[in-house]
């Protein structure tokens, strides 16, 4: 259904108001914004501090939802129950999804992929003591796959063990509310009386699901699926944005706009936020420039990172340091800050033995960039292949020419035997931090000052 024609149709009260609402799907922002302005149209502010209940989804009943959708309003009028990030439509079909994102979401949010992982013991099953102290180990590649629905995935070693580790210092709880919707289908057919609402947020949907269709029947389903490709994203966020900017009379610059995308990839929430910082730095000032972007929203945790790996290979210590302590304050999982690390040294290992092969004897340390193009470049697409072709996306071969450029330039920082070492340092470090409890950021310090030493 066409988002603004739902929105037009229920201002303009031209058609019987739909008992029930469901607004799902990954953009997390537009779904909330969809859901308030439902709120605002349906509600007045006034009768909201009475007429307006709330349930998360983590602590979802059945029995209280379906009581407090056939309870009369405290004052005339409209009564809204609003149950926010349920999980009444999830199986074990759209475990794949939930899987994916908590893999997605590990390395960058692992508070979020946290949350993904609740979910995962929920339908798998599995309590956090089926699985930590190394216990998932035991599940066969047989017993996964049953659990899991046909997941035959052979990476969990690399996801599983940090996520538990994560979900159990935050000693999260699988919620154990019972799935009983029948009640709930029932009482959305027949017994909700006139003028009360529920508005239902998901993230992931089984459609096959007899609520999904009750739903689909008698209300309004409105999908919000992720938006894919940077232009599509830009334009989601800058009609997201309109109405806030058209508000205030503020223009972005071309510029302005693509910085932002930088900072928050185009995450819609974190985009809006930095929007709304932005109209209020600016003050009487129309127009915000990149300038405004790169002084009111700062660095991101990914240009935090990069500060941190280009200080390593140019083993600049004390800038190094800091910005690894700078990444640990901002609650940067550890296996993240490693991982690009190792991606880095991985990247110069490839370099140095491109420089070894010989074939490369036109470069040097003080190459020209167009030089290394001309020159050699051609010669390492020979030496690599279609990497590309073969998904080998590892591969320093597989990236931009100059990321190329700069690996090949910084290796002459290190030498063959050192790098080695470096990459085996790293391998420990990774199995140390999924298998012991030590310290992550004590062994990090430790590699950094013995690779700046």
């Amino acid at each position: 259904m066409d988002v603004d024609k739902i929105l037009t149709d229920l201002k303009k009260g031209q058609k019987a108001l739909p008992p029930c609402f469901l607004l799902y799907g990954e953009e997390e922002y537009l779904v909330k914004d969809v859901l308030n302005r439902i709120i605002e149209i349906l509600l007045p502010e006034s009768n909201r501090d009475l007429n307006l209940f709330f349930m998360d989804g983590e602590y979802e009943d059945i029995a209280i939802l379906c009581e407090t959708l056939l309870t009369a309003p405290l004052i005339p009028g409209r009564k809204i129950v609003v149950l926010r990030n349920s999980r009444l439509f999830q199986s074990r079909r759209v475990l794949p999804e939930i899987m994916q994102q908590i893999r997605s979401n590990f390395e960058n949010d692992p508070e979020k992929a946290a949350g993904y992982f609740m979910q995962f013991l929920k339908i798998t099953g599995w309590s956090l003591d089926d699985l930590k102290d190394d216990k998932w180990k035991k599940i066969t590649d047989d017993g996964w796959r049953k659990a899991t629905e046909g997941d035959s995935d052979q990476d969990r070693n690399m996801w599983l063990p940090g996520i538990i580790e994560v979900f159990a210092s935050r000693k999260m709880e699988v919620s154990q509310s019972k799935d009983d919707t029948e009640r709930l289908e029932n009482t959305m057919k027949s017994s909700i009386p006139e003028g009360n609402h529920l508005i239902i947020t998901a993230e992931t949907v089984d459609k096959r699901k007899r609520l999904f269709r009750v739903i689909s029947e008698i209300g309004v389903v409105l999908h919000f699926p992720q938006m894919k490709g940077e232009t599509r994203q830009k334009n989601a966020l800058m009609d997201a944005a309109k109405d806030l900017l058209s508000s205030t009379g503020k223009k972005l610059t071309t510029n302005a706009w693509m910085a932002i995308g930088k900072k928050t990839d185009f995450d819609l929430a974190d985009s809006m936020g930095a929007i709304e910082k932005l109209i209020a730095y600016t003050g009487e000032r129309m127009l915000i420039d990149d300038a405004d972007v790169e002084e009111v929203v700062g660095k991101t945790k990914e240009d935090t990172v990069f500060d941190l790996t280009r200080a390593v290979v140019e083993k600049d210590l004390n800038t190094a340091l800091l910005c690894l302590k700078e990444l640990f304050y901002h609650g940067v999982n550890h296996l993240l800050i490693l991982s690009m690390i190792a991606k880095e040294f991985r990247f110069l290992f490839h370099a140095k033995i491109f420089i070894r092969s010989g074939k490369l004897s036109s470069f040097h340390a003080n190459s020209e960039y167009d030089v290394f193009q001309k020159s050699c470049y051609p010669l390492i697409l020979e030496m690599t292949g279609d990497v590309e072709k073969k998904g080998s996306r590892g591969d320093l071969g597989s990236q931009h020419p100059y990321v190329i450029y700069n690996a090949l330039k910084n290796s002459y920082r290190f030498s063959y035997e050192h790098l080695i070492k470096y990459l085996d340092n790293l391998l420990e470090m990774d199995i140390a931090f999924k298998t012991t409890s030590k310290d992550p950021q004590f062994m990090l310090e430790r590699f950094i000052i013995d690779v700046c030493s």
